[in-house]
């Protein structure tokens, strides 16, 4: 074999070693929280954020690797579960859509709900909704599942408009037939990528009003801001552009897909709507500005923007909320995380989960090539479901000490619940002044800027 060659595969090899991260080292997950209460109480029933999160040997620590194979494939082994379609028609003449997948375990009295709100042109069907709904399931959970307007093959758009990155009034419209359709359920809202921004503002719409029985949110792998975030992708670095290109070209395919309605000679009139610019659109901002800020009457791509991130509603968000990003996500750049650390330092009841590796909505983890079917996100979850459901119970019992005689029905029921769920018996509450004498300081440090801020180290 010739020299020449030796080299020439040599440098292949550190390409490919250099692409897929592999010198990386497992980390654990860095948490900001500012409320050690309420960390003791998600870290009783979700003891994995204190351990390492293990991704695929070969190529787990690659971050556009985990992001393509999770666009692509999606999950391993994935199953279909069974569930109902529920179908609204709207005041503006829109058919909105939902699956309601039950619980597959009936032995629990407590009865809770996860509304469920994909990703940008995603829906019941995406096989990563799917593998976390029957994981769901399998932990006693009955399952609601947000269908994207237009995103459905089989369901025809009805109105001259189709979802968008902060339209939050079909989600609402969802969450309001499930409270009557269960008059019992209690419900936690899941965001996942552009669903985690939608289900975030609408946790701070201040002009919006929530039921009592929404306990708790938890948005995974968003940006936060648009305008921002648009920044960033518009740029080559660190392959951004590409992944801009994907997302504009799916929403020009949905768009063109139900043409005959959104697109019709119309509804062109109506809005000002020139075809050939939508089709000719290269960015989403350049899409925004051909199509979705003319139909929603904004003068501005900019206004849009503004209108649609959650950075400007979370100042209004008044229930518990957990946000989960990775720091190699292609999608979302590291500077865009910087709010969430500062937010999670100054408010209670927050809690900002920040990893070193998982991409965009990856999270793969164990074997050396072939990943576990559920992956680390699945599981975290579930357990941070289990943990808004107590830090809820706790806040009853703490409301009814001062208000009612106790009554520990939904609290033993919930204990209950969670022991059978998640192996493990949940520990008494405790008061908040005695937090960290009993998980001890070495657990944290203070940031030097004195934010108050609590951080569990890597």
């Amino acid at each position: 074999m010739s020299t020449a060659l030796l080299a020439a595969i040599a440098v292949i090899l550190c390409i490919l070693f250099r692409i897929l991260n592999v010198n990386s080292q497992a980390q654990k997950p860095t948490l900001y929280c500012k409320d050690l209460s309420f960390l003791d109480t998600i870290l009783k029933i979700a003891p994995l954020l204190q351990e390492q999160y293990i991704p695929t040997r070969l190529w787990g620590f690659s971050g556009h690797v985990q992001t393509i194979v999770h666009s692509i494939i999606g999950r391993v082994r994935c199953p279909w579960p069974i569930g109902e379609r529920c179908e609204l028609l709207l005041r503006d003449g829109t058919t909105l859509t939902y699956d309601v997948y039950q619980s597959l375990d009936q032995s629990h009295e407590d009865d809770f709900t996860l509304a469920i709100c994909p990703g940008i042109g995603n829906t019941s069907e995406s096989v990563y909704i799917r593998t976390f709904v029957h994981y769901a399931q399998c932990h006693g959970y009955r399952c609601a599942v947000l269908n994207h307007v237009g995103a459905l093959q089989s369901i025809p758009v009805t109105a001259p408009r189709i979802f968008t990155y902060g339209h939050t009034g079909d989600y609402n419209d969802m969450l309001k037939n499930i409270l009557e359709n269960y008059s019992n359920t209690k419900i936690v809202c899941i965001g996942f990528s552009l669903g985690g921004n939608l289900v975030t503002k609408f946790m701070g719409e201040n002009d919006r009003s929530r039921s009592p029985r929404i306990i708790g949110g938890i948005s995974i792998c968003q940006g936060y801001c648009a305008i921002e975030g648009t920044k960033w992708l518009l740029n080559w670095q660190n392959f951004r552009r590409f992944y801009l290109y994907v997302m504009t070209e799916s929403m020009k395919t949905i768009i063109l897909k139900h043409r005959h309605v959104l697109l019709s000679e119309e509804v062109k009139r109506r809005f000002n709507l020139n075809e050939r610019e939508i089709i000719a659109a290269a960015t989403l901002p350049e899409l925004d500005d051909a199509y979705t800020r003319k139909v929603h009457n904004f003068n501005s791509v900019g206004e849009l923007y503004k209108w649609s991130s959650c950075i400007n509603y979370l100042q209004d968000i008044n229930i518990p909320m957990i946000f989960i990003n990775a720091r190699d996500d292609p999608i979302v750049p590291e500077p865009l995380l910087e709010p969430m650390r500062a937010f999670a330092a100054q408010h209670t009841n927050t809690l900002y989960l920040e990893l070193a590796h998982g991409g965009h909505l990856g999270f793969y983890e164990g074997g050396l090539v072939y990943p576990n079917p559920v992956t680390w996100l699945d599981r975290a979850l579930v357990a941070l479901v289990g943990s808004l459901a107590l830090a809820h119970a706790d806040s009853m019992l703490k409301t009814s000490h001062c208000l009612l005689p106790v009554q520990p029905s939904f609290i033993q029921s919930l204990t209950h619940h969670l022991t059978h769920t998640f192996g493990c018996q949940p520990r008494k509450i405790v008061p908040p002044a005695l937090t960290p004498a009993l998980i001890g300081p070495s657990w944290f440090q203070t940031p030097p800027s004195g934010r108050g801020c609590h951080v569990i180290p890597k």
